[in-house]
């Protein structure tokens, strides 16, 4: 029998090879640029490695199958993944705080998800929210960690040097493999070194692990809460935003829901939220993913499919990052946010008359403060607003967040 495309599912006969090598590409993007702040959060929180294993198996498993149905349903390049600003909210914000509340505030958060999403708020809610407020909120919680890359190049200079130099190398000629080439290098010089330890590496599956949330006041508050709004602000909002410059009309309401809802069965395992992608999502959008823009969705589907495969190995991806020197773990991740802390800053600062309440949000969430118990994140929103209100509140500019 020869082969008609005819009669071979649809997908099969849309796809192509530069489709599949987009796919690849965009979870290559996705998990070098943001998997080691995962893995950092873990183990700044104490956490082993089958826990760090199966938040890692989670959100894959999350991403996978949501990427895979929603582009498939709608036929546009859906990309979906978990949110970068969030894990690096939870490197300073998940130490001290016990595993089972952290839980249970990524519950809340998905649950807010979900109801913005069903309820059609999505947009109502970020108008209320000054996007320079946001973008300042941002901006605060990546700066710690951007930062961390000085620090670590005071006991590895050599190490975080090579990363540094090759980043901006790479980044002046093909800015999409900046990151992952000083992976690359770093790693080389790692191992060159001696600073790479396989003695706990293994290739192995990665098995879920149930945690029964328990819901504490404190910690949705500075767990929850900002873990929501970082996902609207830095994930959803820009996310939609790659699709429509794109040309793809998909309704946004379906797609926080579900995102949302899968959010919410997947926390118990450790998952903190997947959400829309931008980054990896406009690879996926793109003409070099397909000429034809009705047949881009089968690149979001390959990477959709690749997720799934990291997911499974989850485990392997843990071992591998712990065998990791501590410094090129730090410098990688710091790289990975210099382009969200640049755009944050620049956001943060564009409406003169919010310039200094979004510089107040920026220092107190950058400051990593503890109040009641409450992380900086949500503190730093509250001292903004309250610098916007006493500032502009009497000359009409409040209407911006209303």
């Amino acid at each position: 029998m020869t082969d008609n495309p005819a009669t071979r599912p649809r997908f099969l006969s849309d796809t192509s090879p530069s489709a599949i090598v987009a796919g690849l590409i965009a979870t290559i993007t996705a998990y070098t640029s943001s998997l080691v702040l995962i893995f950092q959060a873990g183990q700044a929180a104490g956490l082993s490695d089958a826990q760090i294993a199966s938040w890692i198996w989670a959100l894959s498993i999350g991403m996978a199958i949501t990427t895979i149905g929603l582009s498939l349903r709608f036929r546009a390049p859906i990309v979906v993944a978990w949110s970068t600003p969030g894990a690096a909210l939870l490197v300073t914000s998940l130490p001290g705080v016990a595993y089972e509340d952290a839980i249970g505030a990524f519950v809340v958060c998905a649950i807010l998800l979900t109801l913005v999403g069903l309820t059609g708020g999505f947009e109502r809610i970020m108008r209320r929210l000054p996007a320079s407020l946001a973008a300042a909120l941002l901006a605060g919680i990546l700066f710690k960690i951007g930062s961390g890359i000085f620090l670590a190049a005071q006991t590895d200079t050599a190490l975080v040097l090579s990363m540094f130099c090759s980043y901006l190398v790479v980044k002046r000629v093909q800015p999409h493999y900046a990151v992952l080439a000083a992976l690359v290098v770093g790693s080389v010089v790692a191992l060159v070194s001696g600073l790479v330890n396989f003695e706990r590496f293994s290739i192995s599956l990665a098995r879920p692990m149930w945690t029964t949330p328990h819901f504490s006041l404190t910690a949705i508050i500075s767990i929850g809460i900002p873990l929501f709004i970082v996902a609207m602000a830095s994930q959803n909002i820009p996310g939609i935003v790659v699709l429509r410059s794109d040309g793809y009309q998909t309704p946004a309401s379906p797609l926080i829901s579900v995102t949302g809802l899968a959010s919410v069965l997947l926390a118990p395992f450790g998952s903190h939220g997947i959400n829309l992608a931008a980054i990896s999502a406009a690879i996926c959008t793109g003409p070099h993913a397909h000429e034809d823009p009705s047949k881009r969705y089968t690149a979001a589907v390959w990477c959709g499919l690749f997720y799934g495969v990291a997911g499974i190995f989850g485990a392997t991806l843990a071992a591998l990052f712990g065998a990791l020197p501590s410094a090129l773990v730090l410098s990688i991740a710091a790289l990975a946010l210099f382009g969200s802390i640049s755009n944050g800053l620049t956001a943060a600062m564009q409406a003169p008359e919010q310039r200094e309440a979004a510089l107040v949000t920026f220092m107190v969430t950058a400051s990593g403060m503890t109040l009641l118990g409450i992380g900086s994140a949500f503190w730093g929103l509250i001292a903004g607003m309250l610098v916007l209100l006493v500032l502009n509140g009497g000359r009409g500019q409040i209407s911006a967040v209303r």
